[in-house]
């Protein structure tokens, strides 16, 4: 059956693959975002298609629309990014859930928010299962993020329980792939760029914190099976891969894939960087029959490809 299915920072790394994806399964896509981290290139190759439409738009300010679906997406992502503007991070986390519920509340639609890993903290429990509260600093650099995340699923949890509202959460780890913005401070774009342009690789620490990278195509079929799971299960859910490698093997294995010369240089390790990061996904094959099948080295030489052709046209 064709949805008109809206998706809030559709422009962005994650919310154009969505948009995409959700045109392919032959649905009406409206993709919303106010273009502050994500980008009209993302979409570009959409704008032609007739069942697509772009709006600009704040989500922490109301919209009355009519749609079937919504995946909330707008926010943030990056710590360069989310630390920018930290006070419009978290009203983007927590009014931007607000509307987007209320709106969901009004039309009868079901909605899906993409909530974080980061909800976990730095955390004690390892690999981490959607059972575990999580070690969160409420005051911290990242507490923006972190705490607003947190409490946007607080309110869709709220809104289910007061309004019957048909909700799906997914806590959503690192993922990486085509797209990524090339100055995000994120580590696999990092580590790429730096790379191709033969600077120094800059490893946080001694490298020896774990990181868990998801390939995008991956996590947007979480999306979709999540999206489209039974009423009764709400998430939260895990979306990852649980495949897990420390921050220096991830530099090695791009220098080594790229056939760079860069160095490994080491800086100090950031304020509340969480030293372990790995999903435990087995709600997630238990309930939308999900795992990823992306390995690392096959994602990667799409990556790399990407920023490769990006650095050949000048634009990074």
């Amino acid at each position: 059956m064709t949805k008109r299915i809206m998706v809030t920072g559709g422009t962005g790394f994650l919310g154009s693959h969505l948009c995409e994806r959700l045109l392919g399964d032959g649905h009406e896509v409206l993709c919303v975002d106010n273009c502050f981290t994500g980008t009209k290139g993302n979409i570009a190759h959409l704008l032609d298609n007739h069942n697509f439409e772009f709006l600009r738009h704040d989500i922490t300010f109301p919209l009355y629309i009519e749609v079937d679906e919504i995946y909330n997406l707008a926010c943030p992502a990056s710590p360069v990014h989310y630390q920018f503007d930290p006070v419009q991070t978290t009203k983007t986390c927590v009014m931007g859930a607000i509307n987007m519920l209320g709106l969901a509340k009004r039309i009868k639609a079901r909605i899906m928010q993409a909530s974080t890993s980061e909800v976990y903290g730095d955390p004690e429990i390892h690999p981490q299962p959607e059972s575990y509260w999580g070690r969160v600093n409420p005051n911290g650099v990242r507490s923006c993020y972190d705490e607003g995340k947190r409490c946007a699923e607080t309110l869709f949890f709220d809104y289910q329980r007061q309004h019957n509202l048909e909700i799906k959460v997914a806590r959503i780890f690192n993922t990486y792939g085509p797209r990524m913005h090339p100055n995000d401070g994120r580590v696999v774009s990092n580590f790429i760029v730096q790379a191709l342009k033969g600077e120094p690789i800059t490893v946080y620490g001694e490298g020896g914190q774990t990181r868990s990278f998801c390939y995008v195509d991956d996590m947007i079929e979480g999306f979709v099976r999540l999206m489209n799971s039974d009423d009764g299960f709400t998430g939260p859910v895990n979306l990852g891969n649980p495949g897990e490698f420390t921050i220096m093997e991830l530099a090695e294995k791009v220098v080594a894939m790229t056939g760079s010369r860069s160095e490994i240089i080491n800086n100090p390790l950031p304020s509340d960087d969480p030293r372990q990061r790995k999903p435990d996904i087995t709600l997630a094959g238990s309930e939308l029959a999900w795992q990823p099948g992306v390995v690392l080295d096959d994602g990667l030489k799409k990556t790399i490809d990407y920023f490769s052709a990006m650095l050949s046209r000048g634009e990074i």
